[in-house]
Protein backbone atom coordinates (compact mmCIF):
# COMPACT_ATOMS: atom_id res chain seq x y z
CA UNK A 1 0.00 0.00 0.00
CA UNK A 2 1.63 3.31 -1.14
CA UNK A 3 1.92 5.87 1.21
CA UNK A 4 -0.60 8.64 1.45
CA UNK A 5 0.47 12.07 0.55
CA UNK A 6 -0.39 15.04 2.39
CA UNK A 7 0.14 18.63 1.46
CA UNK A 8 0.59 21.29 4.81
CA UNK A 9 -0.33 24.47 3.55
CA UNK A 10 -0.40 27.22 6.58
CA UNK A 11 0.19 30.95 7.10
CA UNK A 12 2.56 30.90 9.85
CA UNK A 13 4.96 28.51 10.78
CA UNK A 14 6.63 28.05 14.47
CA UNK A 15 10.40 29.13 14.25
CA UNK A 16 10.04 31.52 11.21
CA UNK A 17 7.08 33.07 12.89
CA UNK A 18 6.22 33.66 16.57
CA UNK A 19 4.59 30.65 18.00
CA UNK A 20 1.25 31.33 17.61
CA UNK A 21 -1.43 28.61 18.10
CA UNK A 22 -1.64 28.43 13.84
CA UNK A 23 1.98 28.45 14.14
CA UNK A 24 2.75 25.86 16.80
CA UNK A 25 0.63 23.11 15.16
CA UNK A 26 1.70 23.70 11.85
CA UNK A 27 4.99 22.97 12.94
CA UNK A 28 4.51 20.25 15.05
CA UNK A 29 1.52 18.29 13.36
CA UNK A 30 3.10 17.65 9.69
CA UNK A 31 6.72 15.85 11.73
CA UNK A 32 4.17 13.91 13.72
CA UNK A 33 1.99 12.46 10.20
CA UNK A 34 5.52 12.12 8.77
CA UNK A 35 6.60 10.05 11.76
CA UNK A 36 3.55 8.08 11.62
CA UNK A 37 4.36 6.74 7.80
CA UNK A 38 2.60 9.58 5.56
CA UNK A 39 4.54 11.32 2.76
CA UNK A 40 4.27 15.17 3.76
CA UNK A 41 5.23 18.65 1.90
CA UNK A 42 4.74 22.13 4.16
CA UNK A 43 4.04 25.42 2.46
CA UNK A 44 3.80 29.08 4.18
CA UNK A 45 4.66 33.02 3.22
CA UNK A 46 7.83 34.04 3.25
CA UNK A 47 7.52 37.21 5.33
CA UNK A 48 9.43 40.03 5.34
CA UNK A 49 10.08 39.33 9.31
CA UNK A 50 11.92 36.00 8.78
CA UNK A 51 15.25 36.30 9.14
CA UNK A 52 16.88 34.08 5.47
CA UNK A 53 19.98 34.25 7.17
CA UNK A 54 19.13 32.84 10.30
CA UNK A 55 17.07 30.11 9.38
CA UNK A 56 18.97 29.20 6.24
CA UNK A 57 16.55 29.84 3.10
CA UNK A 58 17.54 29.44 0.00
CA UNK A 59 15.96 30.06 -3.30
CA UNK A 60 14.79 26.65 -5.51
CA UNK A 61 15.74 28.20 -8.66
CA UNK A 62 14.43 24.97 -10.49
CA UNK A 63 11.03 25.79 -9.35
CA UNK A 64 11.00 29.74 -9.52
CA UNK A 65 10.51 32.14 -12.33
CA UNK A 66 7.39 32.05 -13.07
CA UNK A 67 4.32 34.99 -13.04
CA UNK A 68 0.98 34.97 -11.90
CA UNK A 69 -1.63 37.16 -13.42
CA UNK A 70 -3.72 38.62 -10.59
CA UNK A 71 -5.80 41.21 -11.52
CA UNK A 72 -4.66 41.67 -15.39
CA UNK A 73 -0.90 42.47 -13.55
CA UNK A 74 1.93 39.91 -13.45
CA UNK A 75 3.57 39.07 -10.20
CA UNK A 76 6.81 36.61 -10.38
CA UNK A 77 6.65 33.64 -7.84
CA UNK A 78 9.99 32.73 -6.16
CA UNK A 79 9.98 29.88 -4.22
CA UNK A 80 12.41 29.55 -1.44
CA UNK A 81 13.06 26.96 1.04
CA UNK A 82 14.55 26.23 4.25
CA UNK A 83 14.93 22.98 6.82
CA UNK A 84 13.55 22.55 10.51
CA UNK A 85 16.83 19.63 11.50
CA UNK A 86 15.12 18.52 14.66
CA UNK A 87 11.84 17.34 12.33
CA UNK A 88 13.34 15.88 9.16
CA UNK A 89 11.26 18.48 7.13
CA UNK A 90 11.48 21.22 4.51
CA UNK A 91 9.45 24.26 4.57
CA UNK A 92 8.51 25.87 1.17
CA UNK A 93 8.08 29.34 0.96
CA UNK A 94 5.86 31.64 -1.75
CA UNK A 95 7.74 35.18 -2.16
CA UNK A 96 6.80 37.80 -4.02
CA UNK A 97 8.80 41.31 -3.52
CA UNK A 98 5.78 43.41 -3.56
CA UNK A 99 3.41 41.21 -1.72
CA UNK A 100 5.86 39.77 1.55
CA UNK A 101 9.11 42.13 1.47
CA UNK A 102 7.66 44.28 4.19
CA UNK A 103 8.39 44.38 7.90
CA UNK A 104 5.46 43.28 9.32
CA UNK A 105 2.88 39.87 8.52
CA UNK A 106 -0.60 40.98 8.37
CA UNK A 107 -1.36 44.47 9.97
CA UNK A 108 1.14 47.51 9.36
CA UNK A 109 2.80 49.31 12.10
CA UNK A 110 -0.44 51.15 13.09
CA UNK A 111 -2.41 47.69 13.08
CA UNK A 112 -4.57 48.45 10.26
CA UNK A 113 -5.18 45.03 8.23
CA UNK A 114 -3.51 45.48 5.04
CA UNK A 115 -4.74 46.47 2.17
CA UNK A 116 -3.95 44.49 -0.27
CA UNK A 117 -4.34 41.21 2.17
CA UNK A 118 -6.83 39.84 -0.22
CA UNK A 119 -4.12 39.82 -3.51
CA UNK A 120 -1.36 38.32 -0.85
CA UNK A 121 -3.98 35.61 -0.23
CA UNK A 122 -4.85 34.90 -3.63
CA UNK A 123 -0.79 35.39 -5.02
CA UNK A 124 0.22 32.69 -1.88
CA UNK A 125 -2.50 30.21 -2.54
CA UNK A 126 -2.05 30.09 -6.43
CA UNK A 127 1.37 30.22 -5.96
CA UNK A 128 1.50 26.94 -3.40
CA UNK A 129 -0.87 25.20 -6.39
CA UNK A 130 1.32 26.17 -9.22
CA UNK A 131 4.88 24.87 -7.08
CA UNK A 132 2.97 21.44 -6.46
CA UNK A 133 2.38 20.76 -10.22
CA UNK A 134 5.73 21.70 -10.59
CA UNK A 135 7.05 19.73 -8.02
CA UNK A 136 4.97 16.96 -10.04
CA UNK A 137 3.93 15.85 -6.08
CA UNK A 138 -0.34 14.65 -6.01
CA UNK A 139 -1.55 15.09 -3.17
CA UNK A 140 -4.05 12.43 -1.28
CA UNK A 141 -5.17 15.16 1.41
CA UNK A 142 -4.13 18.88 1.37
CA UNK A 143 -4.94 20.34 4.68
CA UNK A 144 -4.97 24.19 4.89
CA UNK A 145 -4.05 26.37 8.08
CA UNK A 146 -5.55 30.11 8.77
CA UNK A 147 -7.67 32.38 6.46
CA UNK A 148 -4.43 32.83 4.35
CA UNK A 149 -5.05 29.15 2.79
CA UNK A 150 -8.97 30.03 2.40
CA UNK A 151 -9.13 30.04 -0.87
CA UNK A 152 -7.28 26.40 -1.99
CA UNK A 153 -10.05 25.10 -1.27
CA UNK A 154 -12.29 27.18 -3.94
CA UNK A 155 -9.51 27.14 -6.52
CA UNK A 156 -8.58 23.03 -6.12
CA UNK A 157 -12.56 22.31 -6.75
CA UNK A 158 -13.08 25.03 -9.69
CA UNK A 159 -10.02 26.14 -12.07
CA UNK A 160 -7.92 23.28 -11.16
CA UNK A 161 -10.34 20.69 -10.48
CA UNK A 162 -9.23 18.46 -13.76
CA UNK A 163 -5.83 19.04 -13.11
CA UNK A 164 -4.25 15.27 -12.73
CA UNK A 165 -2.21 16.85 -9.46
CA UNK A 166 -5.51 17.90 -7.52
CA UNK A 167 -8.23 15.63 -8.90
CA UNK A 168 -7.98 13.54 -6.31
CA UNK A 169 -7.16 15.29 -3.48
CA UNK A 170 -9.21 15.45 -0.19
CA UNK A 171 -9.22 18.82 1.30
CA UNK A 172 -9.45 19.61 5.40
CA UNK A 173 -9.40 23.09 6.35
CA UNK A 174 -8.71 23.94 9.72
CA UNK A 175 -10.59 27.30 11.06
CA UNK A 176 -9.33 29.23 13.74
CA UNK A 177 -11.40 32.29 13.33
CA UNK A 178 -8.94 35.35 13.16
CA UNK A 179 -9.60 38.77 11.85
CA UNK A 180 -13.07 37.58 11.64
CA UNK A 181 -14.16 41.36 11.39
CA UNK A 182 -12.36 42.12 9.08
CA UNK A 183 -13.90 42.45 5.16
CA UNK A 184 -11.87 41.98 1.65
CA UNK A 185 -12.56 44.37 -1.61
CA UNK A 186 -15.72 43.69 -3.66
CA UNK A 187 -13.23 43.08 -6.67
CA UNK A 188 -12.20 39.64 -5.15
CA UNK A 189 -13.93 38.00 -7.36
CA UNK A 190 -12.19 39.51 -10.54
CA UNK A 191 -8.98 38.41 -8.76
CA UNK A 192 -10.34 34.88 -8.49
CA UNK A 193 -10.69 34.72 -12.43
CA UNK A 194 -9.33 31.25 -13.99
CA UNK A 195 -10.16 29.23 -16.45
CA UNK A 196 -12.32 26.81 -15.15
CA UNK A 197 -14.27 28.93 -12.89
CA UNK A 198 -17.39 30.12 -13.69
CA UNK A 199 -20.00 32.91 -12.78
CA UNK A 200 -21.82 30.74 -10.61
CA UNK A 201 -18.41 29.53 -8.91
CA UNK A 202 -17.79 33.35 -7.90
CA UNK A 203 -21.76 33.59 -6.62
CA UNK A 204 -19.66 32.06 -3.22
CA UNK A 205 -17.77 35.51 -2.83
CA UNK A 206 -20.66 37.97 -3.48
CA UNK A 207 -19.96 38.78 -0.07
CA UNK A 208 -16.35 39.45 0.55
CA UNK A 209 -16.01 39.63 3.96
CA UNK A 210 -13.51 37.17 5.96
CA UNK A 211 -16.51 35.12 7.37
CA UNK A 212 -18.29 34.28 4.13
CA UNK A 213 -14.65 33.84 2.70
CA UNK A 214 -13.91 31.23 5.37
CA UNK A 215 -17.59 29.29 5.03
CA UNK A 216 -16.63 29.47 1.50
CA UNK A 217 -13.67 27.30 2.53
CA UNK A 218 -15.44 25.12 4.57
CA UNK A 219 -18.69 24.57 1.89
CA UNK A 220 -15.65 23.25 -0.55
CA UNK A 221 -13.82 21.12 1.79
CA UNK A 222 -14.14 17.78 2.54
CA UNK A 223 -13.56 17.62 5.51
CA UNK A 224 -13.23 20.63 8.62
CA UNK A 225 -11.24 20.63 11.86
CA UNK A 226 -11.90 23.45 14.07
CA UNK A 227 -8.57 24.47 15.06
CA UNK A 228 -9.73 26.78 17.80
CA UNK A 229 -11.53 26.59 21.08
CA UNK A 230 -13.04 30.13 20.26
CA UNK A 231 -17.09 31.17 19.31
CA UNK A 232 -18.41 32.41 16.62
CA UNK A 233 -22.28 32.13 16.03
CA UNK A 234 -22.45 31.98 11.81
CA UNK A 235 -19.28 29.52 11.80
CA UNK A 236 -20.73 27.39 14.26
CA UNK A 237 -24.27 27.20 13.37
CA UNK A 238 -22.43 25.90 9.99
CA UNK A 239 -20.95 23.46 11.64
CA UNK A 240 -23.72 21.90 13.41
CA UNK A 241 -25.34 21.69 10.56
CA UNK A 242 -23.20 20.64 8.03
CA UNK A 243 -22.89 17.05 6.92
CA UNK A 244 -19.54 16.55 6.29
CA UNK A 245 -16.49 14.92 8.43
CA UNK A 246 -15.70 17.55 11.64
CA UNK A 247 -13.11 16.94 13.54
CA UNK A 248 -13.86 19.21 17.01
CA UNK A 249 -11.31 21.22 18.83
CA UNK A 250 -9.05 19.92 21.25
CA UNK A 251 -5.64 21.31 21.96
CA UNK A 252 -2.28 20.42 20.61
CA UNK A 253 -0.48 17.68 22.89
CA UNK A 254 2.98 16.22 23.21
CA UNK A 255 1.57 13.08 24.17
CA UNK A 256 0.47 12.53 20.24
CA UNK A 257 -3.46 12.35 20.41
CA UNK A 258 -4.21 15.24 18.12
CA UNK A 259 -2.11 13.91 15.60
CA UNK A 260 -3.33 10.40 16.05
CA UNK A 261 -7.01 12.49 15.23
CA UNK A 262 -5.79 14.04 11.95
CA UNK A 263 -3.88 10.78 10.57
CA UNK A 264 -7.34 9.14 11.26
CA UNK A 265 -9.46 12.00 10.64
CA UNK A 266 -7.45 12.01 6.69
CA UNK A 267 -7.67 7.91 6.33
CA UNK A 268 -11.56 8.62 6.80
CA UNK A 269 -11.75 10.97 3.97
CA UNK A 270 -9.48 8.46 1.73
CA UNK A 271 -12.22 6.20 1.81
CA UNK A 272 -15.00 8.72 0.97
CA UNK A 273 -15.47 10.56 -2.70
CA UNK A 274 -14.71 14.02 -3.09
CA UNK A 275 -16.62 17.19 -2.25
CA UNK A 276 -17.60 18.73 -5.75
CA UNK A 277 -17.84 22.41 -5.69
CA UNK A 278 -22.02 23.24 -6.69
Amino acid sequence: MKKAKVLFISQEITPFLEETQVAQIARHLPQGIQEKGKEIRTFMPRFGVINERRNQLHEVIRLSGMNLIIDDSDHPLIIKVASIQSARMQVYFIDNEEYFQRKNVFRDSKKKFHKDNEDRMVFFCRGVLETVKKLGWAPDVIHCHGWMTSLIPFFVKTGYKDDPMFKNSRIVYSAYYQDMEENFSPNLTKKLKLDGVNAEDLKLFKDPSMVNVQMAAMKLSDGIVKGCDGKHATLDNYLKKANKPFLQFQPFDEDGGFVNACSDFYDELLEQEPVLAD
